[in-house]
């Protein structure tokens, strides 16, 4: 066993051997310090209590059952990828094999964007390990071989400057300058200069021999405009200029030079709203918007994180000559932290934490001494149901929900179970009830798919219901009373309308219907792209005219996918109940067909369901 634990040790960083029950007999390693942080890696442990430990995802249990040699990749959740292999030896025992890679970006080998991704990658570390990011890195290598004008889009602290770095680092402007420039750190009046340049005498301070501009000093490489957003409107008319023909002109001077110039620019403003605010020159915003990359927040890569934190600790260890390690729990904080700063935030907070921790593990702790963790946002109010409904009903509704949100913002078990304050195992087991209520092996394809969209309905119609609860009874009353569409209660609506259509991102439309004596479906009121106007009659297909009528009498529904003379759509309705219980109108909430068949196949997707 000596000879065969040597052999394995000069090819893995850790091995572990258990008997037939997962029991660790040995555990012994060449100094990777991920499994000294748990104490399940000791003798008397539990290769099961292990994975839980450090990895995403499980496997011990199944291999075990089938006694065979495997091999695969984990993702723990300290940073590194590990390669383990189990074997099967004599007496049932098991020997399991751990090896850390070290590569800042996953295995693309079977992505969409293979052949780049190989051939391209920048030579500075930037950690990717998201599908998010992977975008991001896919549309980098489409653009940085040519010239063609990129704005980085993002909120604050994502990391728009490293992105723009990477360009330049892997494109064929690499040995040319990489020149950057924050358009909100210059003085108004001084940043023509900074930009053009100046000549002699150009103004009172101006040096003796002129200075060359940020855009002269770019030539053959590339110019990063930082938050482009900042720039005042008379720098932006000869901005968009050197744009358009890649020609300067310093200050004070006649004369004009050319330059052979990239130009990236970014901003964690909207420059659309700015343009219709008047803020930003139109013509200026398209010439910069030729090829548009959003670099996703951090709470939308939370796999993400991890690997971050392993980079940073590393970096940070080296600058402080410390060897601080984080705990699995301390990384699962991190995780569920919510990061309104984004990799910048989590870069100063791993950096404060090396430096002032007293010991050589980061527990939780010491993350909540650093963090303002809250934990998740909670209602301030108890929300309102305008219907009764079954109680039990009720709940199973909001679970469920609340599982599937966390698990499609986390994709983890144990980080869904410690945002919604629940142990693993429960987690676990809610979670399988879920899946198994979708994925009974009796269900035929159409049985699975009618469930599938059920569980969508019961979104769909949770947000109309929540719309319907927001919408004052009165005002709905007083409109009726006077349909005109220039009235307070009819530009009210409709501005409320709209704000929960533009804030739910995937609703189409969102309208208010009325009943008439005779059965008529009118329309009231909507967001301000609604095609139907206010006062005509709505004539559509049966299904969709049915749920309607349901929700006139009280029950809120969501309709088939149907078609009318405005295209194919699914429709959740909820009825707007004032103080005496009365029906005063229904909700409708439109959403198309794409939309649902996309939101079939990401629900397909996510839990492994074939339809």
């Amino acid at each position: 066993m000596d000879h065969f634990t040597s052999a394995l040790l000069s090819i893995y960083d850790q091995l572990i051997v258990t008997d037939k029950n997962g029991t660790i007999l040995k555990s012994t390693g060449t100094g990777n310090t991920l499994f000294h942080t748990i104490k399940s890696a000791n003798v008397g442990g539990s290769i099961k209590d292990v994975e839980q430990d450090l990895f995403a995802t499980n496997f011990a249990e199944e291999i075990m059952g089938k006694n065979e040699k495997r091999s695969f990749m984990q993702s723990s959740w300290q940073g590194p990828e590990l390669l383990m292999t189990a074997y099967p030896i004599e007496s049932g025992a098991w020997v399991w094999a751990y090896k850390e890679l070290i590569d800042s970006y996953p295995d693309t080998s079977r992505g969409q964007s293979g052949p780049l991704l190989e051939s391209k990658k920048p030579s500075f570390p930037f950690v990717i390990r998201s599908k998010p990011m992977l975008d991001v890195l896919h549309k980098m290598q489409m653009v940085c071989d040519v010239s063609a004008t990129v704005l980085l889009l993002g909120e604050s602290g994502v990391g728009k400057e490293i992105a723009a770095r990477a360009i330049h680092n892997m494109g064929n402007r690499s040995d040319g300058p990489f020149i950057p420039v924050n358009c909100g750190a210059i003085p108004e009046n001084l940043i023509e200069s900074e930009l053009f340049g100046y000549v002699e005498g150009a103004f009172t301070s101006a040096r003796k021999d002129g200075a060359k501009g940020k855009f002269t000093l770019a030539h053959k490489g590339i110019l990063f405009l930082d938050e482009v957003g900042e720039l005042p409107l008379n720098v932006q008319v000869k901005l968009l200029r050197v744009l358009q023909e890649r020609i300067v002109t310093p200050i004070g001077s006649t004369a004009s030079h050319p330059v052979d110039i990239q130009v990236i620019a970014a901003t964690n403003k909207s420059l659309e709203k700015m343009v219709k605010k008047g803020e930003f020159r139109e013509d200026l915003y398209y010439r910069l918007h030729v090829v548009p990359i959003h670099l996703p927040p951090l709470r939308n890569r939370v796999d993400e994180i991890p690997h971050l934190v392993q980079f940073f600790l590393q970096k940070y260890n080296t600058l402080y000559n410390r060897k601080v390690a984080f705990t699995p729990d301390a990384i699962d904080l991190l995780c569920i932290y919510q990061w309104p700063g984004n990799v910048r935030e989590l870069e100063n907070t791993v950096e404060r934490l090396v430096i002032t921790s007293g010991i050589p593990e980061v527990d939780v702790a010491l993350v909540r001494e650093v963090l303002p963790f809250k934990g998740p946002n909670k209602p301030t109010s108890l929300p309102v149901i305008d219907f009764l409904m079954p109680l039990q009903e009720a709940v199973d509704l909001v679970e469920e929900q609340l599982i599937n949100m966390a698990m499609e913002q986390y994709k983890s078990l144990k980080l869904a179970a410690k945002v919604l304050e629940v142990s693993q195992p429960t987690m676990s087991r809610k979670y399988k009830k879920l899946r198994n209520k979708i994925e009974e092996a009796s269900f035929s394809p159409v049985d699975k798919r009618a469930i599938l969209e059920e569980q969508i309905n019961q979104r769909l119609r949770s947000i109309a219901v929540v719309t319907a609860a927001i919408i004052p009874a009165e005002e709905v009353i007083s409109l009726q009373k006077n349909m005109n569409r220039q009235s307070s209660y009819s530009q009210k609506l409709k501005q409320k309308l709209t704000m929960i259509q533009e804030k739910e991102g995937v609703i189409e439309w969102v309208f208010i219907f009325i009943m008439t004596d005779d059965g008529r479906l009118i329309h009231l009121v909507a967001d301000k792209g609604f095609v139907i106007e206010p006062g005509e009659e709505y004539m559509g297909p049966p299904e969709m005219v049915n749920v309607a009528y349901q929700a006139f009498n009280g029950k809120a529904g969501v309709t088939p996918i149907y078609e009318d003379r405005y295209g194919e759509w699914k429709t959740s309705f909820a009825p707007i109940i004032d103080d005496d219980g009365t029906i005063v109108g229904i909700v409708g909430c439109d959403y198309s067909k794409a939309y649902f068949n996309s939101e079939m196949q990401r629900l397909r997707k996510q839990l492994n369901i074939h339809v």
